[in-house]
């Protein structure tokens, strides 16, 4: 074990090694997540036609915009399973020639509400285009945030 501290716990066994401290791998991003075992999470998407709800419409708890859809799914789902998802439900999202963006909305360290943008498909995309094949989790989605999907 070149570099790595091995220590024992109180039970007298092997701990596990230490890891170098940094980003994560891009590798743990990609591990499936085991759909049959793992319980999924609540995603509350949020739609409109033309560009992403400001961050002001997100800032008082129980008033979020409206237009809001409720998807079950995994941290491992990605922009072109969600993009077939809001297809589903909003007729603008099946035009042909429809682009939709993902954006993230979460509070700032401060509380104020955060829209970052984290993506682009097409509504008909054939083979894997812009940013289909990037997850939840690549994309560094956290449990409790909202995604913006703004239909162009």
């Amino acid at each position: 074990m070149s570099g790595l501290v091995e220590t024992q716990n109180r039970q007298g066994r092997p701990a596990l090694p230490t890891q170098p401290r940094g980003p994560p791998s891009l590798a743990r991003f990609r591990e499936p997540v085991d759909r049959e075992k793992t319980c999924p999470l609540l995603l509350r998407v949020f739609t409109k036609s033309g560009g992403h709800h400001p961050a002001e419409e997100f800032a008082v708890r129980g008033k979020e915009p409206k237009d809001e859809v409720q998807i079950y799914t995994w941290k491992d789902a990605n922009l072109r399973e969600l993009t077939d998802l809001v297809k589903e439900v909003s007729q603008e999202a099946r035009k042909r020639d429809a682009k939709l963006s993902f954006a993230f909305v979460y509070p700032d360290k401060n509380g104020r509400f955060v829209v970052r943008p984290v993506g682009m498909t097409y509504s008909h995309g054939s083979g894997q285009r812009l940013d289909d094949p990037k997850t939840l989790a690549e994309l560094g989605f956290q449990i409790g945030d909202y995604l913006s999907v703004a239909i162009l």
